[in-house]
């Protein structure tokens, strides 16, 4: 089925461009979503004589987009969930828990602008891409602990190992050499 765009659309088009997509994505999402027209004599002059009413509401989603952007970008996000011995979830955290949690903080965003490929599951720090609009993308840091606490310190040791790789090391370094002291002592006890 042909269909003429009526805003970008990521991976299938820009404005204005007639293309085909399969009848059963146009009917479910492009033509009830008003994203695309039936590319037909009347819409193809219905949309040229609207041509320039659509960039320009185009263009202020997109202001609007990047003036949110402008503030989400890198947003650090504390989701606290139950989880067991092994750091797995008793559950998951989905796109709809992170669009709650970021409309709780007041970004409007809606659950289908969280790209989440696959549910979380564990616990941890995972960065999350946000389509705000179809040319404005943005990373949030979700972090997903058992309490607050937690995840203050998680987030503290997070940004020292990445700030500071050679100091991680040397702490795992000192690590290892205070446990084989405490195994010397006990092996020179009984010699003496």
């Amino acid at each position: 089925m042909q269909v003429i765009l009526l805003e970008r659309i990521e991976r299938l088009g820009q404005l204005g461009d007639v293309v085909n997509v399969k009848p059963g994505f146009a009917r479910n999402f492009l033509l009830p979503k008003k994203k695309a027209l039936r590319a037909n004599k009347e819409n193809v002059a219905y949309f040229e004589s609207k041509r320039s009413e659509l960039e320009a509401l185009n263009a202020k989603n997109r202001d609007a987009a990047q003036g949110i952007a402008g503030k989400l970008d890198g947003f650090k996000l504390v989701l606290v969930r139950q989880a067991g011995e092994g750091g797995q979830l008793y559950g998951s955290v989905s796109a709809r828990d992170i669009a709650d949690a970021l409309n709780a903080e007041k970004f409007k965003v809606e659950r289908t602008q969280v790209a989440l490929a696959n549910p979380i599951k564990t616990l941890g720090v995972t960065k999350i891409p946000v389509r705000l609009h179809a040319d404005v993308k943005v990373t949030v840091e979700v972090t997903v602990a058992r309490s607050m606490e937690k995840a203050d310190i998680d987030a503290a040791q997070a940004a020292n190992l990445l700030e500071r790789p050679e100091d991680a090391e040397k702490l795992l370094n000192a690590s290892a050499p205070a446990e084989a002291e405490e195994a010397a002592p006990a092996e020179e006890a009984p010699a003496a």
